[in-house]
């Protein structure tokens, strides 16, 4: 498996990935919903959170261990979401960190952002894609089985938000052998959208 980062497209979203060009509307996304990072994330993008999280980004995206893309959408940035921590010698990756500005959720965005994705790393031969959800995110869990993934379980007490919440995980993922049916499904349901 070798994972790119490179401009992922359709007709709904383009995924390019992550740079300073994206930095002032990925900032106006992110502060759309600032409830939101309390609450469900265990790190905020939010208000006076905004820079000191796009170093750590920008130190992940440098180091390998994330691939972030800025989701466009009529050629603005409004969310993003990446590949976590991609292990190349046992071809599994997970996919995160995403966050659409509120006007963005329910469409076509997420599965069609989350097609290209796992099209992208199945096609560069990943064996498994991962989902980590926030046990209390009701909402991400129902969309992350929408897509057709699998709940294998939870991880209690897995991680500590930035507000000091400790989080549960529940951890989902699709296996290569399930990804033409899922990619079935996806594009059954983005054809929907007109």
């Amino acid at each position: 498996m070798k994972i790119e980062t490179r401009v992922l497209e359709d007709r709904f979203v383009r995924l390019e990935p992550l740079d300073k060009r994206h930095r002032e509307d990925l900032r106006a996304a992110c502060d759309a919903d600032e409830e939101i990072w309390a609450a469900l994330y265990p790190f905020s993008w939010a208000g006076e959170h905004f820079d000191p999280t796009w170093q750590v980004f920008a130190g992940n995206i440098e180091s390998g261990r994330t691939l972030a893309f800025a989701v466009m959408v009529e050629g603005r940035c409004v969310g993003l979401t990446c590949f976590i921590a991609p292990d190349e010698a046992n071809a599994t990756v997970e996919v995160g960190g995403t966050y659409y500005a509120p006007a963005f959720r329910g469409g076509a965005v997420n599965p069609a952002a989350k097609r290209l994705m796992m099209g992208h790393a199945f096609a560069a031969g990943a064996r498994r894609v991962v989902y980590r959800v926030d046990a209390i995110n009701a909402r991400s869990r129902a969309a992350v089985l929408k897509l057709g993934a699998v709940q294998e379980g939870i991880l209690r007490q897995d991680r500590m938000t930035w507000t000091g919440r400790i989080r549960d995980t529940v951890i989902f993922s699709i296996l290569a052998e399930e990804w033409p049916e899922v990619r079935e499904g996806l594009d059954a349901r983005l054809a929907g959208f007109g």
